[in-house]
């Protein structure tokens, strides 16, 4: 079951959205993870940590955890 994460914004950059949930504490850690090509973006692997996610989007890391933006 998939993770809901309420933002009170329009959009949350995805390395921002890793802060959020306690994945990383800095955009270095980020980056590195973004980068290793194990975040989903609505269905597709996403390398970019400047991506904009919007209400509804679904993040899946590793295959394992996934978040919906709410």
């Amino acid at each position: 079951m998939a993770q809901r994460v309420k933002i009170e914004t329009e959009y949350i950059q995805l390395q921002q959205f890793l802060k959020l949930i306690n994945l990383v504490s800095s955009g270095g850690e980020a980056k590195e993870i973004i980068q290793q090509g194990i975040i989903k973006v609505n269905g597709e692997v996403e390398i970019r940590r400047g991506r904009k996610l919007y209400s509804n989007d679904s993040i899946i890391i590793e295959d394992v955890d996934e978040f919906i933006i709410i």
